[in-house]
């Protein structure tokens, strides 16, 4: 009886979290072309430029992918890597794409653009292979960039970047930072000087102008930029935790955000903590302890696979429910768009169900807990106005 009462529940949940329209509140876009070959895919996939020993196939994600999506290229779950790449070069990237974000059940994506924008679908892109609404969040570093080469001198530079965003983000829901990759989150919190940012643009231009990469990097431009954004006002997102090996993970822990999250508290601009995994729980006493902080284990959720279970299950054992966000951080393959998904609700469901089964939880708290996270939260987050 019990155990039938268990199923029961189980099912109900599945059946209820799987309809919930997601709002995937950090996303990039899907490929535009089809990968190469099944090198070229497994480089897509790797979250790594580093080649790996044998195939990224023998990973969780890979056999995610080929466990779960599988059969939306109507093939058998579990199917061979080969014929899997296979049957995906013969439906054809707008297909493939088509397929995967329409069983995603995502109602709006967030779409964050400054990465490799030209493999990508872009808004409009994404939009009309969708079938979806779609926002743009703004990378700040890529805007600065971007400002720079435009052939402003240093001092117009400092002196003209906060309008030119403003200009650039008409209509974005939001902001992202990169200085996890570029820096570190050990930064000096507190915004520099006119002299100290007018100093370090110098040097920036100089080196440019020498031949160096349109690449900032500067500790204080990098934290300038980020002050920029504060005082825009609208949510600035930080990588956080796992990532390609650009970044020192040790300097990703976000707990060193800690002091600039004090700082910027009393202005009410949304400090929005993305992937965070293995700081997660972390993220979760940050959420916690401000008012103004979110986070979500977006990226971790495709990359552990069958075992995202647990990190679902620890994002949720401090934090307020309502500090929780989902997201896929998909970026090329819609394998990730659907994995990110897929997972998300397969993990929550089952985790809930538990709960529900010990007698911790009723069935509408878990239905409650579970939208907060799929739409509820970003829409607050963000000042979405979905129907």
């Amino acid at each position: 009886m019990v155990c039938s009462m268990s199923i029961a529940t189980q099912e109900r949940l599945h059946s209820v979290i799987g309809a919930l329209p997601l709002v995937d509140h950090h996303v990039h876009g899907a490929l535009r072309d089809d990968p190469k070959d099944r090198a070229d895919f497994e480089r897509h996939i790797a979250e790594t430029d580093r080649p790996g020993v044998g195939s990224w196939f023998d990973s969780q994600l890979g056999i995610a992918i080929r466990r779960h999506c599988a059969p939306l290229l109507d093939l058998e779950p579990l199917v061979d890597a080969d014929t899997y790449i296979g049957r995906r070069r013969e439906l054809g990237a707008a297909e493939v794409t088509r397929r995967f974000l329409d069983a995603t059940g995502t109602a709006h994506y967030l779409l964050e653009t400054g990465y490799r924008g030209d493999e990508i679908l872009g808004v409009e892109g994404m939009a009309e292979r969708s079938g979806r609404q779609v926002s743009e969040v703004v990378r700040l570093e890529t805007v600065a960039e971007e400002f720079a080469a435009s052939g402003v001198t240093s001092t117009q530079f400092v002196v003209g970047y906060e309008e030119f965003l403003r200009a650039r983000t008409v209509g974005a829901v939001g902001l992202k930072s990169i200085i996890a990759y570029r820096f570190g989150f050990d930064f000096d919190p507190v915004p520099p000087s006119t002299t100290e940012v007018l100093q370090a643009a110098d040097r920036w231009f100089s080196r440019m102008a020498a031949g160096a990469p349109v690449r900032v990097d500067d500790p204080v431009l990098l934290r300038w930029l980020i002050w920029t954004g504060v005082e825009l006002g609208l949510p600035i997102q930080f990588h956080s935790g796992f990532g390609d090996p650009d970044l020192e993970l040790h300097r990703a822990d976000p707990l060193l955000l800690t002091r600039f999250i004090k700082h910027v508290e009393p202005r009410g601009t949304q400090v929005v903590l993305l992937h965070t995994y293995p700081f997660h729980r972390n993220a979760g006493y940050l959420a916690r302890s401000f008012t103004n902080v979110t986070f979500d284990v977006g990226l971790a959720i495709n990359y552990l696979g069958t075992r995202a279970d647990a990190v679902i299950a620890e994002s949720m054992e401090i934090a307020p429910f309502d500090k929780i966000l989902f997201s896929s951080d998909a970026w090329g393959p819609a394998e990730l768009h659907y994995l990110g998904s897929t997972l998300w609700r397969r993990g929550t469901s089952r985790l809930l169900a538990t709960w529900v089964n010990d007698g911790d939880w009723t069935e509408a708290d878990a239905v409650r807990v579970a939208t907060q996270i799929a739409s509820s939260n970003a829409q607050r987050v963000y000042s979405l106005n979905d129907d």
